[in-house]
């Protein structure tokens, strides 16, 4: 897929929030990871993955997209800081369970806060899209739910959000 157009979606989502908010990417990178973290966490807690004393159904799965998606804004979005604006690797089959994919998904965001590196990045850009195929999302369905919430993030920042 090409996200080289996703990628210039987020900058231009950032570019607003910063000029809207008077604020510059420096004062905000750490903010931009725990709000990563606490996406991928409502993500978590939409799929009931981890609840192995429920027996309750995951959400429906454009809940669930919106979720996933969310991820994808600030994933991007730290991309960008460090000076991503393009993303090309093959995601295989993933091997692991949901669960699994989710703790991988948290230890490379510790990492890429840690390093700031393109290394980094890849690697937490990987597992997640990795986490996405495990969770049935296809590369179209991803780009199509992301463009759409894209839609509402700048409608919401028009709004006094």
């Amino acid at each position: 897929m090409n996200w080289e157009t996703l990628f210039k979606m987020q900058r231009d989502l950032d570019h607003y929030i910063l000029k809207q908010h008077q604020l510059k990417n420096e004062q905000i990178v750490e903010k931009k990871v725990l709000a990563l973290l606490v996406e991928i966490g409502e993500l978590a807690n939409e799929t009931r993955c981890f609840k192995y004393w429920s027996v309750k159904a995951p959400s429906p799965k454009d809940v669930m997209a919106e979720e996933y998606v969310d991820g994808i804004h600030f994933i991007l979005s730290l991309g960008l800081v460090i000076g991503i604006e393009d993303y090309h690797g093959e995601i295989e089959e993933p091997s692991e369970e949901t669960t699994e994919l989710f703790l991988r998904v948290f230890e490379a965001i510790h990492q890429l806060n840690k390093e700031r590196s393109k290394q980094a990045f890849n690697q937490l850009f990987y597992v997640y899209l990795q986490l996405g195929k495990n969770l049935g999302f296809t590369q179209g369905d991803i780009k199509s739910a992301y463009i759409e919430k894209n839609k509402v993030n700048f409608e919401r920042q028009n709004q006094g959000y």
